[in-house]
């Protein structure tokens, strides 16, 4: 396939999906695919690992999420009106390109199993004992179904809609903790010195941050991409801030009894009560959780079905919505028998295999892209 071939395949696979978003859509989509999933089950993984520290952690992951958005802009700038999938066929050839795009799709179609798992069992767990899990878990997919249906601009206004009613309820949650948080749980800081909360850093760094790379599939869609790493790098900082502040609020909550928390947050709203009228607001850490794992859900099942089009090279992406939505299904009973088992792979193995995809693959990219190009241009000696 000559180069004029592929350019061609490349602006007829972006047309799989005609939608349009504005660059700040794009970062208002990232910050609840990021942060749901990190305010609830990330204070307790980093407490177990780090100790007193861990609310610094996340700060020090966040240099992945800049890192990364900085990656896909330069690769966008190299391969405009493409996806990762389309462009690593061009940079490191079409096998090897195939498997890269194929590894792509996989991983975030199993990660998407994993976030509709922890979903189906903190609801079952929390709320609804007797409820068959696989019900809970196929009807959330079958909504985010439909909206992946509508295609990115439905996402984007999806995500428009729900993340300022999900801020201010979480903003609402943290004021209302205020006179229980106890600032003497926080001291002394770095008692023993920078590593703890540096090696802790490692799980937010590879298994949240590392989500920016989702981006790449997003740029081609911009109305205005000249923005996009602008918008981005503002999503990181604000997601940074937030599992910051999460993080602080379990900790001055619960002090050395952190650790031992399934659901930091939502075990902490059962400890608001103002008078006999304002009590039990778990229902509002619930729907800050149901919202943003929606538009998570369905960013991931988004860009499994477009990667998967443009891999196949398919005319519409609509007839994989289903079959990606089973997969899905499967894949949250297959990956793992239990919260705890999910948890423990999340917190162990999990940021090194998470790294692997969304770093080193985005980075071999990018570097065998500036390798060729210095050759094209003679400066390479």
């Amino acid at each position: 396939m000559n180069p004029g071939t592929v350019e061609q395949w490349g602006r007829r696979q972006i047309m799989l999906d005609k939608g349009k978003i504005s660059a700040f859509q794009m970062g208002i989509m990232m910050y609840p695919t990021v942060v749901v999933t990190g305010i609830l089950l990330l204070p307790s993984l980093l407490a177990q690992a780090v100790g007193r520290d861990f609310w610094l952690s996340p700060v020090w992951g966040a240099a992945g999420g800049y890192f990364i958005v900085w990656i896909c802009c330069w690769l966008y700038k190299r391969y405009p009106n493409q996806s990762i999938v389309q462009y690593s066929e061009r940079i490191i050839g079409k096998i090897p390109g195939k498997l890269a795009g194929l590894l792509i799709i996989w991983f975030y179609l199993q990660l998407n199993g994993y976030v509709v798992r922890e979903y189906g069992e903190l609801l079952v767990g929390a709320f609804f004992p007797r409820t068959p899990i696989l019900l809970v878990m196929g009807s959330l997919l079958l909504v985010s179904a439909c909206a992946v249906r509508g295609g990115v601009e439905v996402l984007g206004r999806s995500a428009q809609l729900f993340v300022p009613v999900v801020c201010l309820l979480f903003v609402l949650v943290v004021l209302l903790l205020i006179k229980e948080l106890d600032l003497r749980n926080i001291i002394p800081i770095m008692e023993d010195g920078m590593m703890p909360s540096l090696l802790g850093s490692l799980v937010p760094f590879g298994g949240w941050y590392g989500e920016f790379l989702i981006i790449s599939f997003l740029l081609p869609s911009l109305t205005d991409s000249n923005k996009g790493m602008k918008w981005a790098m503002v999503s990181n900082s604000l997601i940074m801030f937030t599992m910051v502040v999460t993080n602080l609020v379990v900790l001055t909550l619960f002090g050395n009894a952190a650790p031992r928390t399934i659901y930091p947050m939502l075990e902490a709203a059962r400890y608001i009560e103002y008078g006999d009228f304002l009590e039990h607001v778990e229902a509002v850490v619930m729907a800050i959780w149901i919202l943003g794992v929606f538009v998570k859900i369905s960013m991931f099942y988004y860009v499994v079905v477009i990667g998967a089009s443009q891999w196949l090279k398919l005319a519409d992406f609509r007839m994989l919505i289903f079959p990606v939505g089973l997969l899905v299904l499967i894949l949250t009973v297959w990956g793992a028998a239990s919260l705890q088992e999910l948890a423990h792979t999340i917190g162990t193995a999990g940021p090194f295999y998470y790294a692997t995809i969304q770093y080193l693959l985005p980075v071999i990219l990018a570097a065998t892209a500036w390798v060729r190009k210095q050759a094209q241009s003679g400066d390479l000696r």
